[in-house]
Parts: structure tokens; sequence; C-alpha cells
């Protein structure tokens, strides 16, 4: 393997070099895959109680190497240290805990009760079957807790597993093959390959992975969707989203101000599934404003390494680009800033979080995912007018309602088209192992997590056993005239009027 080039990891907060991991050739690709291939075949001969074994070790080794592994992701990501700990190591230690737990329930062959006339004489079973080699090209702002998630349900179906880590954070990515190396799988089954971004999704789908698993821009994603095509290779898109939140005059505002104060800032606010757009209705929106306001006034951005700091810094410079550019066509066209946070230290990536009003669909921050600390609020007049606010994007990840009256709340999210609506929450379900994640529209296609997760990574056998006995087989060639008129007969009984159901009658009773 050469390793002339290498990939440099700068710390977004310093600009300091943490360290260079050397990448990889197209040709590496190649010799990964088979590798895989050949272990995979053995790995899903095992019962899942054995893969479960290799799963505890590894649910070990994060419990008890969790807080260095959230220090890796902090200075390499910029998110503070307990937001590393909380949404990134600790959804990890969940998931291993699930796939331990219920992924044998999940895949279990399935009967199948008949419908029709021939389920008389057979019996169906589904059984769900590894794919084989899963590729996985993994972003960087969750640069463990996405990969790790899709990686441990790709293994725990029976499959092998070809990974690759975000450029951006290259040293993330060793430190999930370390965790994936304490659970002491076959040799092979899993393989990292260092490759720039711009290249990984050909090389993956150019040389053999049965499934892709890509998780970054709309863009890259069609792109990846168009290659795949044309070879018929599955793929799992998640894109993004612009996430909306409705706030109805009854919700609990200081509850509703808290979520929006974690799920819009959280790691700079750099979450496909965050809170973008705030929908508030009128006869609240003052008093929701100035609690937001008192809250986003004591919040304080910066170096990720001192505890004052409830915000870090952007992960990337081209980020920091949008967000600004952002802010700014929105003050052009009318916004108004509210409120913004403090910066503790004049970094060039540490962005305050950002509070506008005034706003519209006309602006980029209401109608593109801005992947940054910005939220714009809009008043609202009725809840339908908040509906179509919130479906008016071409973005379809996560929406949130808020309010006290449970019943009107489900009622309102059954309209949203969105791929996971939370009622008084938001964001949190991406952290939950056991539950589907995957959006509408333009967020992508596919789902992660839970029982559709591990579906995702299979593909379904049906095993159809036929009980008749061969002179009965009367569709078999040749087919006899009576035959055909009699079996003409049956279906009108089966599926006509009640006139046709007579004549089916006679039919299939005169050669009798």
């Amino acid at each position: 393997m050469k390793q002339n080039k290498v990939t440099v990891s700068l710390n977004p907060a310093t600009g300091n070099e943490l360290g260079q991991v050397p990448q990889n050739e197209i040709a590496d690709v190649i010799t990964a895959v088979r590798r895989i291939r050949e272990a995979q075949e053995s790995w899903a001969a095992l019962p899942f109680a054995q893969r479960g074994d290799h799963f505890r070790r590894i649910r070990r080794f994060l419990a008890s190497e969790g807080e260095a592994l959230a220090k890796i992701i902090s200075s390499e990501n910029g998110k503070t240290l307990a937001d590393a700990y909380l949404t990134e190591v600790t959804p990890a230690i969940m998931a291993c805990d699930y796939q331990i737990r219920h992924a044998s329930r999940a895949l279990k062959p399935r009967r199948y009760r008949g419908s029709h006339i021939f389920s008389l004489f057979t019996s169906h079973r589904v059984q769900r079957v590894p794919l084989g080699v899963v590729g996985i090209i993994s972003p960087w702002n969750y640069p463990l807790g996405i990969p790790m998630h899709e990686i441990l349900m790709a293994l725990m179906a029976g499959n092998g597993v070809l990974y690759k880590a975000a450029s951006e954070t290259p040293l993330v990515g060793q430190a999930v093959q370390t965790i994936i190396n304490a659970g002491d799988l076959p040799a092979n089954l899993f393989v990292q390959v260092n490759l720039p971004g711009r290249l990984a999704g050909d090389a993956f789908l150019e040389n053999g992975v049965d499934k892709l698993f890509f998780t970054g821009s709309v863009s890259v994603g069609k792109y990846l969707m168009e290659k795949a095509a044309k070879i018929l290779t599955p793929i799992s898109l998640e894109l993004g989203g612009n996430d909306p939140m409705i706030i109805c005059e009854d919700a609990d505002l200081k509850r509703a101000v808290g979520g929006a104060v974690w799920a819009g800032f959280s790691n700079s606010g750099q979450s496909c599934g965050g809170v973008e757009r705030i929908y508030v209705a009128r006869k609240v929106y003052d008093s929701f404003l100035e609690k937001m306001n008192l809250r986003i006034r004591k919040l304080k951005a910066g170096n990720p390494e001192r505890w004052v700091n409830q915000m870090g810094v952007m992960t990337t410079t081209s980020q920091v680009e949008t967000i600004r550019e952002h802010i700014r066509e929105a003050l052009e066209k009318g916004a108004v800033i509210a409120s913004q946070s403090q910066v503790d230290q004049d970094l060039t990536q540490a962005l305050p979080a950002v509070v506008l009003t005034n706003v519209n669909h006309d602006m980029l921050l209401m109608r593109e995912e801005s992947f940054g600390p910005i939220l714009g609020v809009m008043p609202f007049d009725s809840v339908d007018e908040a509906i179509h606010l919130a479906n008016d994007s071409d973005l379809g990840l996560t929406a949130s309602v808020w309010s006290r009256n449970k019943r009107n709340a489900k009622r309102i999210a059954s309209q949203l088209q969105a791929g996971v609506v939370t009622i008084n929450d938001h964001l949190i379900t991406h952290g939950m192992p056991n539950v589907p994640w995957g959006g509408f529209k333009q967020s992508g296609l596919g789902r992660t997590h839970g029982k559709e997760g591990l579906l995702e990574m299979t593909q379904p056998r049906l095993v159809a056993v036929t009980h008749l006995p061969r002179f009965l087989m009367v569709w078999w060639l040749p087919v006899p005239r009576w035959i055909y008129k009699r079996w003409v007969g049956l279906m009108q009984i089966i599926g006509g009027a009640w006139r046709q159901k007579l004549r089916g009658l006679v039919k299939l009773i005169s050669g009798f």
C-alpha cells in the first residue's frame, strides 16, 4: 500500500495540526472489497448470539474509553466535550445495546399467511439475507455517532463493511477503527480507507460494494444516486434538512425555548436534524422572543476546551462563509437580529448564536439548509398557515410541534412532510437506536436505526413450500380447455359482482 499522501487533521478552534493519516489509493478499495467479501461469508454464518459477543466487547470499550473518545471528537470537530460525549459516544453505546438485544428478533425469518386460494396448499417464509459488502461514507458533523450506528447495523445483519471517514475528521475515523478492533472481529470484516471525498463515492460504487450508505450534501447525494442507478447498486442517502419548529399558543414556552436553544445551537447548529426555522403563534410570539433572547444572551461560543463555552466552533471555514452569507442576505432583505450570544475568544471559526426576526421565505436561511448557529423566527395566525410554512421546503428530514394539547399536536404532526416529527422535543431521536431515522423529499432515501435500518442492511428471500399433490397442479402444461373454463368460473366467483358469481358457479360445476 502506497502512503505518499496524507490527510492533515487540524483543530478548528486553534488551527494547530493534530496529526496526519496516510491516504489510500483506488487499488486499495479493490483489494479491500475482495477481502471483506471473503471474511463476510463465515461471519454471516454465525448466529446472532455469537455476533453479540463481539458487540459486547465493543460496548465495554466505548464505556471505558468514552471520555477519551469525546476529547478526540471535540478537538477535531470543534464541538464541546459534553456535546461530543452526550450526542456521539452515548448513542454509540446505546446502539450496541440495541443490536445485542433486538437485532435477532427484527431479522428473524417470518411466516406469511395467505390471502388467496393457493395459500391453502403452500407455506411461505421470508428470510433476511445479508447484502454482502456494505459501503459507508460518513460526515464530519457527527463523525463518530453517525457511522457507528450504520456500522453496527451492517455488521449485526451479517455484512462486512468498507468505511470512509470524513476528510475533515480523519482522527475520529482512526478512533472508529480502534473501537471496532476492540470487538475482536474476524480479520478483514471491517476495513477503513482514507480517500479524498471527491473520489470515495465513485471508488466504492465502481468496485463492488453491494449497497452504499452516504450522509452529506444534496448535490453529492444526487450525483451518487445517478451513478448507482447505472449499475443498479442500491443506495441509502441522508442529505440534511431545513427543519421547522411549530409553537402553538398553548405551548409551554419555557420548554419550547429550551428545546429551540438545544436543537438549534448544539454542535454550533451543524446538525442535519436541528431546528432552523421557528413558527410561533402570534398570541405568544412576543413572549417567546423575550424568553428566547434572554437565553441566547447568556450563551457563549468559543474554544471547546473551555468549559465556560456552551457552544464550540464551526468545523470548516466554508461553512462559516455560508452562515455569514445567509445572515448578510437576510439583513439586506429586511431581517433584524433580535439577539446573539457572546463569543468567548476572537477565533476565526467561532460564530455567535444568532436569532433573526422579520424574516420570510424569500430569504436563504428560511429556504436552504444553513447548517450553522442561526434561527429565523416568524409569527403565524392559524395552524393551517403554520403547516403550510413548515412544508414550504424541498427538504423534509425532521420537524417538531410544541403544545400542551397532545391530541392537537399529533393532528398537526400528521400533516407535516418530514421523516421524523417530535412533539415537545427536537433532534433527540437521532440518538435513539430503536426508531427509524430518515427524511422525505430531498432529505434522502431509505432509513437507518431500528428495525427499518436493519432491514435496509439485508434483502428478502422468500422460501415457498408447495403441499399440493402433483395431479392437482392444474395450471401445469398442457392446460385442457375444460380446466381453463372451470378456472375462469372460479375467478368470477372470487372477484365478480353477484351476477358474475352465479355465472362463474355455473361454469365451475358444469363439467362435473
